[in-house]
This record gives C-alpha cells, sequence and structure tokens, in this order.
C-alpha cells in the first residue's frame, strides 16, 4: 500500500486541522519536542521531498533517495498559530547549517521547510526573514522554504521515539550536540510545555497510579518475597543467569513489578539476548521506569529501576536488536508473569491493546 499520506490534508482542513510538515536533522528530536506541544494533534516522522515512493529508512540513510527526514505535524489553529509552530521549529536545531544536524551528516538530514499553500509560504518566509534580522546568527540562514511534494511516514520503530526509548533519546539530543546548541543560542527561553504534569487531571492521573502501585512495607515485602526476589529488588542484587525463571519464557502476556503490580514490559518485545537474562527492546511504558547511574562493577552503566516501588530490575544496554537497539536485561526475580488470557482479570485489560496484531 502507497504510504503517501498527500491526501490527509483535505480531511484535516474539515475538521479544521491544519498540516505543517518540516525537517530540522534527526526527526526523533524534532518529533519529541512537537509531541508536547499544547494544540499539536498528532506528529508522525517520516521522510519527504524525494522521488522515491515508500522509501525505507535504509534508502533515505544512502543519501541519494532525495529524501530528507522529516515530520509531519497536524495541528489545531484555534489553539496554536502556524506562526508559533515555526518559532517553536527554528530553535530545534542550527538554521544555518547547509549539511546536516549536529552529529548527523549528509543529505537527508538537511533542514527544510515544506509550505503546504500561499498562506504558510508567506507566513514562512516573513518567519525566516525575522529570524535573519535579529542578528542571533551571524551566518545566513539557508533553510528552504519549498512546495510540498509528498510525504511518507518512516517505519513504526521510529514513531514517538522519545516515548518509547526515552532514555536513548536523551542521551542522543546531548550527545549530538543538540541540546548544548540550543542552550547557547537561545538560553533559558520557554520553547514547550513541560513534561511534568501541568493540568488537574494529570496530576491526579499521577496520584492514582502512586496509590494504585504503592510498595508494601518492608515487613511485608520479607514474608510475601522469596530471598533471591527480595535481595535483587531491595539490595540490588543479580540473580544467575539461565538459572531464572523467565528467561526463555515465551508465552504472550506482560511483566509487572513483583512488588507493587506495576507494569513493565511485553512478550511483545521480548528477544533471546543469549544472555541468559529475559530481555526487551522497550518497556510497555516509560512512565513505569527510570534510569540511574550505576558505577558499580568496575564500570558504568544505566541501572533501571520501576518508577513507583522503585525496585531494582536490571540495566538497559545499547546492543540490542535493529528496532530500538536497546537491550533491557532483567531479573526474573523482579518481575511477575501475566499470561494474555489473564490479564483482563488481573486488572491489566488496558495493555490487551498489544497483542491485538498476534
Amino acid at each position: 500500500m502507497d504510504k503517501d499520506i498527500v491526501g490527509q490534508e483535505s480531511m484535516n482542513q474539515n475538521i479544521g486541522y491544519e498540516i505543517v510538515t518540516v525537517a530540522g536533522g534527526c526527526f526523533w528530536c524534532i518529533e519529541g519536542v512537537f509531541k508536547r506541544q499544547k494544540g499539536v494533534v498528532s506528529v508522525i516522522s517520516g521522510y519527504a521531498g524525494g522521488e522515491i515512493k515508500n522509501p525505507t529508512y535504509a534508502e533515505v540513510s544512502a543519501g541519494d533517495s532525495g529524501h530528507v527526514e522529516a515530520v509531519q505535524i497536524t495541528f489545531d489553529p484555534q489553539q496554536i498559530s502556524y506562526a508559533d509552530i515555526l518559532h517553536i521549529y527554528w530553535r530545534q536545531f542550527d538554521p544555518t547549517d547547509a549539511g546536516g544536524s549536529f552529529g548527523d551528516r549528509g543529505s537527508q538530514y538537511e533542514s527544510r521547510i515544506f509550505y503546504h499553500s500561499a498562506a504558510q509560504k508567506k507566513v514562512a518566509e516573513l518567519s525566516k526573514q525575522e529570524l535573519q534580522n535579529s542578528n542571533r546568527f551571524a551566518a545566513e540562514i539557508v533553510t528552504p522554504i519549498i512546495a510540498f511534494i509528498n510525504f511518507y511516514p518512516a517505519e513504526e520503530y521510529h514513531q514517538e521515539y522519545s516515548k518509547k526509548n526515552t532514555g536513548h533519546y536523551e542521551r542522543y539530543r546531548f550527545f549530538s550536540g543538540r541540546d548544548k546548541f540550543i542552550k547557547e543560542s537561545w538560553g533559558d527561553t520557554p520553547l514547550i510545555l513541560g513534561d511534568k504534569p501541568t493540568h488537574k487531571k494529570d496530576i491526579e492521573n499521577v496520584a492514582a497510579e502512586d496509590d494504585l502501585y504503592k510498595k508494601p512495607d518492608d515487613s511485608i515485602l520479607r514474608k510475601m518475597l522469596t530471598k533471591t526476589q527480595y535481595k535483587v529488588t531491595q539490595q540490588d542484587r543479580t540473580e544467575p543467569s539461565f538459572n531464572n525463571e523467565y528467561w526463555d519464557t515465551k508465552k504472550p502476556g506482560i511483566y509487572v513489578d513483583v512488588t507493587s503490580g506495576e507494569p513493565l514490559f511485553s512478550s511483545t518485545s521480548k528477544y533471546n539476548s543469549g544472555t541468559g537474562w529475559p530481555s526487551f527492546t522497550q518497556p510497555i511504558d516509560n512512565k513505569f521506569i527510570t534510569e540511574h547511574v550505576d558505577r558499580k562493577l568496575f564500570s558504568t552503566r544505566t541501572e533501571i529501576r520501576s518508577k513507583f516501588a522503585n525496585s531494582h530490575l536490571g540495566h538497559l544496554f545499547e546492543d540490542g536488536p535493529a528496532a530500538t537497539g536497546l537491550r533491557y536485561c532483567m531479573n526474573s526475580a523482579a518481575m511477575r508473569f501475566i499470561a494474555q488470557e489473564d490479564m483482563q482479570q488481573e486488572g491489566y485489560g488496558e495493555y490487551l491493546y498489544l497483542f491485538k496484531d498476534e
């Protein structure tokens, strides 16, 4: 099926939404920013401007497809204007760099504004000129403003990358130099809504989850957990490889914190890493895990703990499959497995969507 979504524009116009298509280096970073902006309905990472239909990431990465990594933003003009979208966009990359974006070099990482109408073209040109006249950058603003041609959504693992793989996303932004550039160029100018809950409903949801997944007192934990489970979750120990409960489990279902029940990982992202511990390419939801620097064992590793119970779960490594490049290496003793057929009964019915294609 042709993934070109040019025809979607008329549908959006019928319900009062508008579309913006822009490129500014790695699409993960542009998508991640706009995902959190009030008035933005959706953000899709993809490829735009080239002649190849339905290009793959490999074809675009080769640099000769004519496409750039781009995002297509659907927004509600009653809540945020096209000019405001560009105000945020300009602050996410170096608009004077014609060769790519920070650590990413190549034509596929060049910046672009693809206008969808004469009105958008005029606003974009004025926005670009205002930025140039501000003298914030000594060099010329080189981002071209060109007519929209096409847009093809990228592979699923690229979508919502900042949410699915928060740790890797944040490290990527830091080590690529993007965050440093934004800080030095724009200071502390607020550009987006923060990640922390800002609405009463969001705050209530977090409070409800905190209460729902509350860790029992230590006296209770010592009675409900085995010695191994207690040592792993409460004392940051590691169970033996190939001699634990779930390292070779293939049955469909989810894995939850053994102390609190908060959902952690799904069998849909589980794979055989050959390490002898249950390994996953991504968590069910990043809001249920936290990352910490672990300097034990004469090396620096990324420790993974559960959000609400603060249980030690395992470690995160960047040698996983191509889908995410990540390996969440977990301890079986830190988790409890709930089979797909038991999820509804045990109160995890909302996560059955994970298995809709199986």
